[in-house]
């Protein structure tokens, strides 16, 4: 029913579109683009539980903190595992965004995109955080469909379009037709997992203990899916566990494949199955269509060739493939009225009307 009061709150509220990631959080205010793209971390007294950095400062002191500190990534797997601190998290991005603003605005309408194998509880988890944090509504869309709607994918129309979305903590495929999700797959398998699999190869190739950090910049410097058409090869610093002594090494990007290859595969299996139970029409439209990647994981060198390769169809890295998400997120805000049957509703799973 149309409300004259929220007509009027919507016409002066920032109205937001969060992308809630695993590794990075970016917010989206309507009409202007995205104004916060941080880590998702936050810093807190491990006794009082207060926090005392919250974003890129927060990241900064992983591993680096005194005993009674602890750097904290609040979203495990694209889910809340530490509902307090995420809603800490939310609260001071949602308040960074009201501060660049001069004028005193009411509480923001909040679209947040969420992971589409999340269960009710988390899905109440997320929606109860935003609203804490001082949202006025709360609005939930699947992470896969925004990204859909953030890369410019035709999902309105009855040709098939299909979108992989591979985060921190999840890899979401998703296949879209006439507005809806006709097959989805979500997997816990993405970029975190690809710095375990790095740290963990290092640690049983050289006895080389390394941290997240430096995992994640190894994948990030000389890290590809695909043989390159020049390798590479870079120092890695870590301690070494026989001698128990810092150590520093070279190591190539053959390496660093090779440590990638079973997270790799993963998302290859999962793009496959996903396409094994596409409908023909639609496995028909993605032919000519393509299939796109959206998400930070989609930067990986040579994955869009080595999946080009695999499922026999051309692959492509979605426009800022980065920022997918929540300026899908953005675009719902704008067109309110054409895309919020998109929306996913808290009862039961079922979609606003």
């Amino acid at each position: 029913m149309f409300n004259p009061l929220n007509a009027l709150l919507g016409l002066f509220s920032l109205d937001i579109g969060i992308d809630l990631g695993t590794a990075n959080t970016l917010v989206l205010v309507r009409n202007r683009g995205i104004v916060i793209n941080e880590p998702s971390w936050v810093a807190i007294n491990k006794r009082s539980r207060e926090p005392l950095a919250v974003g890129a400062e927060a990241k900064e002191m992983v591993g680096r903190t005194p005993s009674n500190i602890v750097a904290i990534r609040p979203l495990r797997d694209g889910v809340i595992s530490e509902f307090e601190i995420t809603e800490t998290m939310l609260k001071y991005f949602i308040d960074k965004v009201h501060d660049h603003s001069f004028a005193p605005f009411p509480r923001p309408r909040i679209v947040v995109g969420i992971p589409s194998g999340v269960t009710e509880v988390e899905k109440r988890a997320v929606y109860d955080a935003a609203l804490s944090a001082g949202a006025r509504e709360v609005h939930l869309i699947e992470e896969p469909m925004a990204a859909a709607i953030g890369a410019g994918l035709p999902i309105a129309e009855s040709r098939g379009s299909m979108v992989v979305d591979i985060g921190g903590g999840t890899t979401e495929v998703a296949v879209f037709s006439m507005g809806g999700i006709v097959i989805s797959r979500s997997i816990r398998v993405a970029g975190d997992e690809m710095d375990e699999d790095i740290m963990a190869y290092l640690r049983s190739k050289y006895n080389l203990l390394i941290g997240e950090r430096m995992a994640e910049r190894a994948k990030i410097r000389i890290g590809s899916a695909h043989p390159l058409d020049e390798e590479m090869t870079m120092p890695v610093r870590g301690r070494n566990l026989i001698t128990g002594l810092p150590q520093e090494i070279d190591v190539s990007s053959i390496e660093i494949r090779e440590a990638l290859t079973s997270s790799v595969g993963v998302i290859v299996d999962t793009i496959k199955d996903a396409l094994d139970e596409t409908p023909p029409e639609l496995i028909a439209d993605l032919m000519d269509i393509g299939v796109c990647l959206a998400g930070g994981g989609s930067q990986l060198r040579g994955l869009a060739d080595r999946l080009t390769d695999e499922i026999k169809m051309h692959v492509w890295v979605a426009e800022d493939c980065m920022t997918c998400v929540a300026r899908g997120a953005g675009r719902i805000l704008e067109e309110y009225e054409t895309l919020h049957k998109v929306l996913v509703g808290l009862e039961r799973g079922s979609t606003h009307h």
